[in-house]
């Protein structure tokens, strides 16, 4: 497999299990940078990596009206803030190819958005920028499909390569997650994260925007650790009924340290297996 580099992080098949985490979008910069501290705080006493999550923008809302973020020049600025206090990489989304050069200059790790995947030429762009590329499985898309997003990204001689599970479309405003995709996803050679809130949103499920069953996300990370995957996603709030995006299946920061502690846990058991 090959190992991902994101700053001193190295990610894959003996290191360390990663925690990509933060709010699901800037919120102005005092309250991302607190969730961030605290986010840093628990990772440091567990001894694990840590990259900062947040968007600069949400192009995805079930509503027109549904807050965004800060957009990409604010955005950025928060983000290289955060990026030079907290003195961690830092990962976030873009939509189109045009973001990709200003976001380049702040971001760690570039993600694609799950309903952005199969977009030829915006993962070609994101390859070309050199940085890692963290692509979301789409909910529309089987394991297997993730395979030609690979050669896409590996036509733009990017080999700092993530993907991302985030749960599979099951009938309406409901998303399974199928423990077989994390072994199908690491045979192509390259780290596997489970996006562990993601996976438990019920996509429109609250008509303007989406639920969530928060209550999941304990049993869905420890499966996904058992599974092997090589980093987490979650997005962290200190109030999620506060949080202005994705709520409902938000981590409260309060309760990541026992999760985390479960999953180091069930990491150690794997990796004397692989």
């Amino acid at each position: 497999m090959n190992t991902v580099s994101v700053g001193n992080i190295k990610i894959g098949t003996g290191h360390p299990l990663v925690l990509l985490a933060g709010p699901c979008v800037l919120e102005g910069l005092e309250r991302s940078l607190k969730i961030g501290r605290g986010i840093k705080a628990i990772t440091q006493r567990l001894g694990i990596p840590y990259v900062f999550k947040a968007s600069f923008d949400k192009a995805n809302r079930s509503s027109f009206n549904g807050f965004r973020g800060p957009g990409i020049e604010d955005g950025l600025k928060m983000l290289q803030t955060i990026k030079d206090e907290l003195q961690v990489p830092i990962v976030s989304d873009i939509h189109n190819e045009n973001q990709i050069e200003a976001a380049a200059k702040v971001l760690d790790i570039i993600q694609i958005p799950a309903f952005l995947c199969r977009q030829t030429d915006l993962l070609y762009a994101a390859a070309k920028s050199g940085k890692t590329v963290n692509v979301k499985k789409g909910q529309f898309m089987s394991p297997k499909d993730m395979e030609n997003v690979i050669h896409k990204l590996e036509e733009g001689g990017n080999k700092n390569i993530l993907l991302t599970e985030r749960g599979a479309s099951f009938g309406y405003n409901n998303l399974v997650v199928d423990m077989r995709s994390f072994p199908i996803m690491r045979s192509f050679g390259y780290p596997v994260v489970f996006d562990a809130t993601h996976s438990v949103q019920l996509p429109g499920g609250a008509g303007t925007s989406s639920a969530g069953n928060r209550e999941y996300v304990e049993y869905l990370t420890r499966a996904a650790v058992g599974a092997g995957v090589d980093a987490l996603f979650m997005e962290v709030h200190d109030n999620p009924e506060e949080a202005l995006c994705d709520g409902p299946n938000m981590v409260y920061l309060d309760k990541l340290e026992d999760l985390l502690k479960d999953a180091l846990a069930i990491n150690e058991i794997v990796n004397k297996h692989k």
